[in-house]
């Protein structure tokens, strides 16, 4: 049953619109440049918005070490991961992403599914995102011993295109359980936020920033725990007090000081979490407003108004977190430690929610690895793109990016004479 809450559905159906569009015009190969002008193009902003509304590094604004970097891999990794593109199945696509598409893939001799990542070569080329594709790779292999993130299990390339195989998420993302519920309540809601700042402090550990927590980057595993996804705008190197300036992001979920292109660091992560939980309470990002130009403008200098419906614990930690002095943000001095202890999080036992022995609120219902109930049908409607599974010659456009896990299943890796 949908909540009818009529700002949050309405909302949440917006989205949902602008997603099946873009997702068929990622299908026919379309790309409309006059799509950001009708939504107000005038504004400085938007010449840095590409085709899928993401905000990304642009030639007049500072890039870290140079966008068309190769970041090389560990020479100790061979290039051949022993597995290639012919040894899967890819069933359903499960969702859309700037570059390409995630498939719903069996392995033809384990049975296991998985999500495969499968991202068009001559894409990255021609936007010179070559350093973020390999930067994504490095940054999954660094963060493979975590429960809410999503882990890689291997890597390879074709002639056409690049295969990252990952951890199936049969829950979905988390933005579509917001789309058809409007808004969660508060235990829920406490419950994601805490898996959530778990994954993105021990990032911070790692000295990774995330720089795009939203809810379609936040998928549920089939217990209902949340996985983080896509780590193609992660900054690693920030140590301690450093700062970043590269201007990237999704709109709605923009710190202030990243929109005003000054110097930012890690508590733009704790930022972007306070506009995820504001989402989940309230059913809409804080500071929304379908006018672009406008929301940027309340992101920037708009009081944060918080409506009644929610604890006195829940209001205060939102407005810690959407603090738009970032010197002053909750998380900016000892990180992760300072959301622990806000009272909004006092009934959770943080050793025992890393270990999964809290019971999540919620329990995708599923009737096996390939019911895909919890999936957009505007992506799993859209045909499987063909030809994936050849393996014809690679030319190892992108050296260095191919991986197989150790934990791979060692029966699999008998049967397959290794």
């Amino acid at each position: 049953m949908v909540k009818k809450v009529k700002s949050s559905v309405t909302y949440a159906k917006m989205r949902g619109i602008v997603s099946y569009f873009t997702a068929l015009i990622k299908e026919k190969k379309f790309v409309s440049n006059d799509l950001m002008q009708k939504f107000g193009s005038s504004h400085p902003i938007y010449r840095h918005l590409d085709s899928d509304g993401f905000l990304r590094p642009d030639d007049g604004l500072p890039v870290e070490g140079g966008a068309t970097a190769l970041c090389f891999s560990n020479p100790a990794i061979q290039e051949s991961s022993r597995v290639s593109a012919a040894d899967f199945d890819y069933l359903k696509v499960i969702g859309t992403g700037s570059f390409g598409k995630v498939l719903l893939a069996r392995h033809r001799e384990t049975d296991e599914y998985y999500a495969v990542k499968v991202i068009q070569k001559h894409t990255i080329l021609k936007r010179k995102e070559e350093g973020h594709i390999m930067c994504e790779r490095r940054v999954l292999l660094r963060t493979l011993n975590h429960p809410f993130l999503v882990r890689l299990h291997f890597s390879f390339q074709t002639r056409d295109r690049l295969y990252l195989v990952l951890d199936y998420a049969s829950g979905g993302e988390l933005f579509y359980h917001l789309q058809r519920e409007g808004s969660f309540v508060e235990s829920r809601a406490r419950f994601y936020a805490a898996e959530m700042a778990s994954a993105l402090g021990y990032l911070h550990s790692l000295n990774i920033v995330y720089r795009d927590l939203k809810p379609e980057n936040v998928l549920l595993d089939s217990a209902g725990h949340v996985l983080l996804t896509d780590f193609g705008l992660c900054k690693e190197g920030v140590v301690g007090d450093a700062t970043i300036r590269t201007f990237c992001g999704t709109p709605e979920y923009l710190a202030p000081e990243v929109l005003q292109q000054r110097e930012y660091d890690r508590t733009v992560d704790w930022w972007g979490l306070g506009a995820v939980l504001h989402e989940m309470l309230y059913g809409l990002p804080a500071f929304f407003s379908p006018d672009r130009a406008e929301m940027f403008k309340n992101i920037m200098s708009q009081p944060l108004v918080l409506r009644p419906g929610v604890s006195a614990a829940a209001r205060d930690l939102l407005k810690r977190l959407l603090h738009k002095d970032r010197t002053k943000r909750l998380g900016a001095k000892h990180d992760l430690a300072e959301l622990k202890c806000h009272s909004f999080f006092s009934s959770i036992q943080w050793e025992e929610l890393v270990a999964k022995r809290i019971l999540p609120p919620f329990i995708p219902s599923l009737s096996g690895p390939t019911d895909l109930a919890n999936f957009d049908p505007e992506f799993t409607q859209l045909p499987v793109p063909p030809s994936l599974g050849m393996c014809e010659g690679t030319g190892m456009t992108f050296p260095g990016f191919s991986y197989m896990s150790e934990n791979v299943d060692t029966a699999s890796s008998h049967a397959k004479g290794h």
